[in-house]
């Protein structure tokens, strides 16, 4: 069924969240931490038996310089930098098998697929601790440090992703001036923070993208991961103030203004997992070139490999060119 508003009113919904004062100060601070601890990333190649595409585990500083893994697939007999995806992986999974997920090579892409720190142990596996201190928490990372936006999570999952794109331009199998960014649902979502805090990044792909709207999403569907939030609150009932204080320096939609590169967004109007509502808040107000499909009859599943298909021959336009 139709889990949201009518798509009449999704087209002209504007979101209540309330954007920090200091939210670019923060990000910045954050960022600026982080890379004047960076290191190298440190490739090493492994073997998977594919003959066409050749994979590395990489290793990069993420978030206060802890490492972070990553595969990164190129096609074979590539020659030259090419243009490059970053992707970002959904909620409870982490990079997977060296051999998996190999859309973007096949098509002539570089492709950093980057791990998720503490997760992983769901539906794909990852390799990556989220080394820091956390309080009491829900099951799940969406309450993780949630009291401060310091100590927050997705404080180091976002900055783990903007240096992502850092490390991939680093690399001599990348083409610096063509990155792109991608994922589905929490990878979306991801993948709109990198988008605004990198400059570099050239165009964005979000589907179905999850940690926007807060104030709405948390509160129209008991799905988790946003179901995580009001169990915490149900328990911690004086926190109300500071957890929505801490989701404002996270939420998609703050992140969706800032963007500059092209975008495409995907959305489904019978997902009961990332409400649509919050994707359109994100899409209206995204501040370059943008585009949204929309899945009348589909679940989080989106568009599926019609979205694998729209994506490939998004970033064929606008990675097309190399820049200066």
């Amino acid at each position: 069924m139709f889990t949201d508003l009518p798509e009449a009113e999704l087209r002209g919904y504007t979101s209540s969240a309330v954007e920090p004062d200091d939210f670019d100060d923060f990000w910045a601070g954050e960022l600026a931490r982080s890379r004047a601890v960076a290191r190298a990333p440190r490739l090493t190649e492994v073997e998977t038996g594919l003959t066409a595409i050749r994979v590395f585990d990489v290793v990069f500083s993420g978030w206060n310089g802890q490492p972070i893994r990553a595969w990164l697939r190129v096609p074979a007999h590539a020659e030259g930098p090419l243009p490059t995806i970053v992707e970002y992986v959904g909620y409870g999974g982490g990079r997977g098998a060296a051999h998996l997920n190999l859309t973007y090579p096949a098509a002539g892409y570089a492709h950093l697929h980057m791990d998720t720190r503490g997760q992983g142990s769901g539906w794909s596996r990852g390799d990556t601790p989220d080394d820091a201190p956390a309080g009491p928490q829900v099951p799940g990372v969406m309450t993780r440090g949630i009291l401060d936006p310091a100590s927050y999570y997705y404080t180091r999952l976002f900055t783990d992703a903007a240096l992502a794109v850092d490390a991939a331009a680093a690399l001599e199998q990348v083409d610096a001036t063509r990155i792109g960014v991608t994922g589905i649902s929490q990878g979306g979502g991801t993948a709109l923070a990198a988008g605004a805090l990198v400059p570099r990044v050239r165009a964005v792909v979000a589907r179905v993208p999850f940690l926007c709207d807060f104030p709405r999403s948390t509160t129209i569907t008991d799905a988790h991961p946003f179901a995580e939030v009001p169990a915490y609150l149900a328990t911690h009932r004086d926190a109300e103030e500071a957890v929505f204080r801490t989701l404002g320096y996270i939420d998609g939609v703050h992140f969706a203004k800032r963007g500059t590169a092209p975008a495409l967004f995907t959305a489904a109007l019978m997902d009961p997992i990332v409400p649509p509502s919050g994707v359109f808040a994100a899409h209206n107000v995204y501040g370059g070139e943008k585009d949204l499909r929309l899945w009348r009859f589909n679940g989080h599943e989106g568009g599926g490999p019609d979205d694998d298909v729209a994506a490939l021959g998004f970033f064929a336009r606008t990675l097309a060119a190399e820049v200066g």
